[in-house]
Parts: structure tokens; C-alpha cells; sequence
């Protein structure tokens, strides 16, 4: 830890590993607490003003990646080398899987370096290197052998920070669907629409006109899921209604039309709120 002095009493101030302010005497002897007449010390001010910016800088970090992966955009390999160095980046960067260009898997990202290009470990243990100008971080329902991906990560003591292999993934079903709902997840009883609108909310899922909406970006256009969640009185007894999405005219798409990605993402979100209803005798979850 880098110690700063204060301006009181020989006192000196650090940020430990989990971002808190620490301190230490004039004896040098690491404090319990911070003691209370460094409160208002520009120092300690200054460094808790870093903690805040340090944590919105990882939770843009993670945002970022993770709008990559759930659009499956092309990123280009410069940006990864230009961003490795970066503690925050490299963080949520670090053993996802990549695939070049052509969908085809290259293996769990390691390293990124501008002139050597991408270190990857790839499906059969070995350390590879990825010269690609762009790669793809895939949403896990467009990689065909998950299981086995999950399997090797187990393997090789992989964590990731932006969930991409352990993401519920749910697949359209081979034959295809008619009509434009799904009611799968439809009836999952609230006591209160409140409850369902705060569960909505810890999930980050905007509610509007009376649906809870997930937008995803597929193939260069965007659909709308939405799963109708009620626009009355938010004490009254409510209930999940069926899944529908809707294409960038608001027009409601046959099921024959959705994308695997927001398939597998509005399903995803009309199971999280089904799962929170209230089961008779039990408490709302």
C-alpha cells in the first residue's frame, strides 16, 4: 500500500485491497479505525472519492463487456490490448471464451499484447495466440458444445467475472413455434404489484406500459421482450403474464421470427420473475 501523509498529527492513510481507507500513527502502528479527526482531511477525501470512482469504473467495465457478449458484437483486438493493462479491464476481460471472426471457438482469453496478439488457452490446454484484427465474445447460446465448454472450465479453475458460460441460456425449440407468446412463465402470482415491480428493478428490468422489457440487439436490429407485470394500483394482487417481443417498429414478432439471443434473453427474464412469486405458505421471494 502507497501511505499518504495527513494534515493532523502525523498520521498517514492508505486504501487496503478491498478499496477501504486504513491508517496508520506516527509510530507507524496500522490503526483499527480511522480516527474521527480525519473525518474531513482533504487526504482521506481524496481518497475516498477514488474508491467511488474506482467501483463505477469496474461496474462500466463489467457493463461494457457484458452488452458485447449479450449482442455479440465484433470487438477489435486493438481495443483489447489497448485496455489489458488495465486492472478493471482485465478483470472482467480474463477467461471468457473468444471466437475469431468466423464463429469458429479460439479458446478462454489470457492475455492481450499489441504486437504478439491474444494469448488463449484453447480446447486442448495449449497456449495460442489469436492474430485477428476483430474477435467475438459470444453469447452462450450461440456456442454449440456449452456443456463441454463448462466442463473444460471446471478443469482448468476458470472464474469468470462477466457470467458467460454459466448464464441460463435457453434454446428455441427445433420445430418452429407458431403464434406470438409464450406462456410458459405466465401466472406466477405477486400478493402485491409492488413486490413484482421491485423484483423487476433488482434485475434491471425497465418496466413500461405495464410490461417488463429487456431490449437485445441481434443481428444489427433490435427486439423488444416484454412480459406484462400490470399498470394498476400497486398494492393489488397481481400476476406475471405471457412473453412476446416486439421488433424496432413495436410491432409484435411471430415467435418463427425471434432470434436465438432474444429468445434465450426474454426467456431468461420471464423465468427470473415467475421464479419470485409467492408460493401459498411461503414468503414472496
Amino acid at each position: 500500500m502507497a501511505w499518504v501523509e495527513t494534515g493532523a498529527g502525523g498520521y498517514r492513510v492508505a486504501l487496503d485491497g478491498e478499496g477501504k481507507v486504513v491508517c496508520r500513527n506516527a509510530a507507524g502502528r496500522e490503526l483499527k479505525s480511522l480516527p474521527s479527526k480525519l473525518g474531513d482531511d482533504p487526504v482521506v477525501t481524496q481518497l475516498r472519492q477514488l474508491t467511488e470512482w474506482l467501483a463505477a469504473h469496474e461496474r462500466r467495465c463489467q457493463e461494457d463487456v457484458e452488452r458485447w457478449m449479450v449482442r455479440s458484437l465484433p470487438v477489435p483486438a486493438a481495443v483489447l490490448t489497448a485496455v489489458w493493462a488495465d486492472e478493471a479491464w482485465q478483470a472482467v476481460l480474463r477467461d471468457l471464451v473468444v471466437t475469431g471472426p468466423d464463429g469458429a471457438v479460439a479458446g478462454f482469453l489470457r492475455g492481450a499484447d499489441a504486437e504478439r496478439g491474444l494469448g488463449l488457452v484453447d480446447l486442448d490446454g495449449d497456449t495460442v495466440r489469436l492474430t485477428d484484427g476483430e474477435i467475438l465474445i459470444p453469447h452462450p447460446v450461440l456456442l454449440p458444445d456449452l456443456d463441454d465448454l463448462r466442463e473444460f472450465a471446471v478443469e482448468l479453475g476458470v472464474s469468470q467475472r462477466v457470467p458467460q458460460l454459466y448464464r441460463e441460456v435457453w434454446h428455441r425449440p427445433d420445430e418452429r413455434p407458431t403464434g406470438t407468446e409464450v406462456t410458459t412463465y405466465a401466472g406466477g402470482r405477486y400478493r402485491e404489484l409492488r413486490e413484482l415491480l421491485g423484483r423487476c428493478a433488482r434485475l434491471g428490468h425497465r418496466v413500461r406500459g405495464g410490461s417488463a422489457v429487456q431490449p437485445v440487439v441481434e443481428a444489427g436490429r433490435t427486439v423488444e421482450a416484454r412480459v406484462w407485470v400490470g399498470d394498476y394500483y400497486e398494492y393489488d394482487a397481481c400476476e406475471t403474464g405471457a412473453l412476446s417481443w416486439a421488433g424496432p417498429d413495436g410491432r409484435v414478432l411471430p415467435l418463427a421470427e425471434v432470434g436465438p439471443i432474444a429468445w434465450s434473453e426474454g426467456m431468461r427474464m420471464a423465468a427470473a420473475l415467475y421464479a419470485g412469486r409467492t408460493i401459498e405458505g411461503e414468503d414472496a421471494a
